[in-house]
């Protein structure tokens, strides 16, 4: 895992005394096991959301059903909702989103394998980005991990 990735998070957090959260989809888990593999994790990590069905991103992180029935799990409002909701549904102040298709089924035309919605807030301001991934399904959730742990810490820098 970014062992290094996170070393630099967890630095930009406890400069600004802040914590995060995560709202993960299609990785399972896996954003916030990296950050909680690092020692001390727990002055800078608040909590994570494995909100792997669509009911789990309603009841847990407040997304509207509505939003998910119009656009899809996979898509930017339902990141954009989901790392909104991180946050709202924790102690943090900022938090990452990722909802995708890690494969190796499950992708469509509009939507194929590899395709990621990242979410990102941080001090109120959410923004989203949409990334797609090359490889099998390890490749796809590890890609997913570092880009998601990078975007937050180049959002924390220039905030």
């Amino acid at each position: 895992m970014p062992t290094l990735l996170v070393s630099e998070l967890a630095a930009a957090l406890l400069s600004r005394g802040a914590q995060m959260a995560t709202a993960e989809s299609c990785t399972g888990g896996l954003i916030a096991g990296a950050c909680t593999d690092v020692a001390g994790s727990s002055n800078w990590f608040e909590r994570g959301f494995v909100s792997y069905s669509n009911r789990a991103k309603t009841e847990m992180l407040g997304v509207d059903a509505a939003l998910i029935e119009a656009h899809g799990a996979v898509s930017e409002a339902v990141a954009l909702a989901m790392a909104r909701g991180a946050v709202a549904h924790s102690l943090a102040q900022c938090s990452l989103a990722v909802t995708g298709v890690a494969g190796p089924g499950g992708g469509s035309v509009d939507k194929p394998v590899g395709t990621v919605w990242f979410g990102w807030c941080v001090d109120g301001r959410a923004d989203a980005e949409c990334v797609r991934f090359e490889g099998d399904r390890a490749a796809v959730r590890e890609a997913t991990v570092e880009h998601a742990l990078e975007g937050l810490v180049r959002r924390l820098r220039e905030s």
